[in-house]
C-alpha cells in the first residue's frame, strides 16, 4: 500500500490547524506549535494516523463490508460525492436524516419507497397519474434522491463510519459510538480526538487538505477491494479446477 509524505501533506495545507485559542486540549499531542496565533499540527504524527486508519479501512473493504462517508460542509462535499462514488462506497453529503444509524429499519423503508417510485416512473405506472400528482411523485423522488440516493445500496449497517469534522458531524459520530461502529475521522485542533477510534490530525477546513487525505484513505480502501476480487476469482478457478478434476476421473 502507497505511503503518505510528511512533504504530500506540507503542500496540500494539512499542518493549519485553528486558531489557537479555539483550541481542544486533547490534541496537544498532535500540536507542533503555533504560528500567529493559529496552530500546527504535527505532520509526522499525521503520517502515522493516516496509515495507521488506511490500512485499517482496507481490511474493513478486503472483507466485503460497507464503509459511510459522512461530510456535510460545503468544502468537502463535493470532493467525497466524487472521490467516493468512484469506489462504490456510500456516503452522506447533504443533511444528517436522525437515525440513520440507530433507526436503520426506518430508512431502508424509505429506501425502499424511493425505489418502488422510481420504478413507477421508469414502467409507466406514473404517466397514469393526473399532472398534480406526477409532480407531487417527482419531487418526492427528487427530495428522497438528494438525501437518500447515495446510500440506496446500503443493505445493512455500514461496518465503519469515515467523518470530515466531527464537530459539525456529532450527531452521526454518536449514533455511530452507540452502536459500536468504529469511527475514522479527520481531526482539527478544535475537536476532541478521544471521541473517533481512529483520529487523523488535519485541516478539516481546506478543500486541498481534504482531499488529499480523501485520497490516501480511498486508494487503501480500493487495495483492499482490488485484493478481494483477486481471491473471489482464484477461489472460483479453484473449485472449478476441482469440479473438472472430479469429472474426468
Amino acid at each position: 500500500m502507497a505511503k503518505v509524505t510528511f512533504d504530500e501533506l506540507l503542500d496540500a495545507g494539512v499542518h493549519f490547524g485553528h486558531l489557537s485559542r479555539k483550541w481542544n486540549p486533547n490534541m496537544a499531542p498532535y500540536i507542533f506549535g503555533e504560528k500567529k496565533g493559529i496552530h500546527i499540527i504535527d505532520l509526522n504524527k499525521t503520517v502515522v494516523k493516516l496509515d495507521e486508519a488506511s490500512a485499517a479501512l482496507k481490511q474493513i473493504a478486503k472483507s466485503g463490508k460497507k464503509i459511510l462517508f459522512v461530510a456535510t460542509k460545503k468544502q468537502a462535499k463535493d470532493i467525497v460525492s466524487e472521490k467516493v462514488s468512484a469506489i462504490g462506497m456510500p456516503f452522506v453529503t447533504e443533511r444528517w436524516p436522525g437515525g440513520m444509524l440507530t433507526n436503520f429499519v426506518t430508512i431502508r423503508k424509505a429506501v425502499r419507497k424511493m425505489s418502488s417510485i422510481e420504478k413507477m416512473e421508469q414502467d409507466g405506472t406514473a404517466a397514469t397519474l393526473s399532472k398534480r400528482e406526477r409532480l407531487q411523485l417527482d419531487r418526492t423522488l427528487q427530495k428522497m434522491m438528494k438525501t437518500l440516493g447515495s446510500i440506496a445500496d446500503m443493505n445493512r449497517v455500514p461496518a465503519a463510519v469515515f467523518v470530515v469534522d466531527i464537530m459539525k458531524e456529532h450527531i452521526a459520530v454518536a449514533e455511530a459510538k452507540r452502536l459500536g461502529i468504529p469511527v475514522f475521522a479527520m481531526v482539527d485542533t478544535n475537536s476532541d480526538p478521544r471521541k473517533v477510534d481512529f483520529a487523523i490530525p488535519s485541516n478539516d477546513d481546506a478543500t486541498k487538505s481534504i482531499a488529499k487525505v480523501l485520497d490516501v484513505v480511498i486508494e487503501g480502501i480500493a487495495e483492499g477491494l482490488a485484493e478481494r476480487k483477486t481471491d473471489k476469482d482464484k477461489e472460483g478457478n479453484e473449485e472449478a479446477k476441482g469440479k473438472k478434476s472430479k469429472a474426468e476421473a
